[in-house]
């Protein structure tokens, strides 16, 4: 996935410019420029940022499908009732996908496994 391409499309969809960006986010123009030109790949953390200054959930701006992803249930509401959207979840959530990028992958899919096979076992 082009995260760069996606991120320009989505922006200008919206008709944001870059400098609207760096205002909402405090991320130099330069920078969203090199993102949005494949130069650089930004952390979680910045993705999150970018997804918000757009109003729009982070895995919208992730997104590979083929079709646009489903909105949420609860329509264009800013404020969303699922986990992890406000709070002390939230911030729990973000914690952890900051300590899950900084992770090798073969420790994630190790973690990720033992996490599949929880629900499954017997007491």
């Amino acid at each position: 996935m082009d995260i760069g391409y996606r991120l320009r499309t989505l922006r200008e969809e919206k008709k944001i410019s870059q400098g609207e960006i760096e205002k909402r986010t405090g991320l130099l123009r330069c920078y969203i420029s090199r993102v949005e030109n494949g130069h650089t790949v930004p952390a979680i953390e910045t993705l999150e940022k970018l997804a918000r200054a757009m109003d729009m959930p982070l895995y919208q701006l992730v997104y590979d499908g083929q079709e646009p992803p489903a909105s949420p249930i609860n329509g264009g509401d800013k404020r969303s009732d699922e986990w992890g959207s406000a709070g002390k979840d939230a911030r729990f959530l973000s914690k952890l996908c900051r300590f899950l990028a900084q992770m090798k992958e073969s420790d994630r899919d190790l973690l990720l496994s033992f996490a599949e096979q929880m629900p499954r076992r017997k007491k």
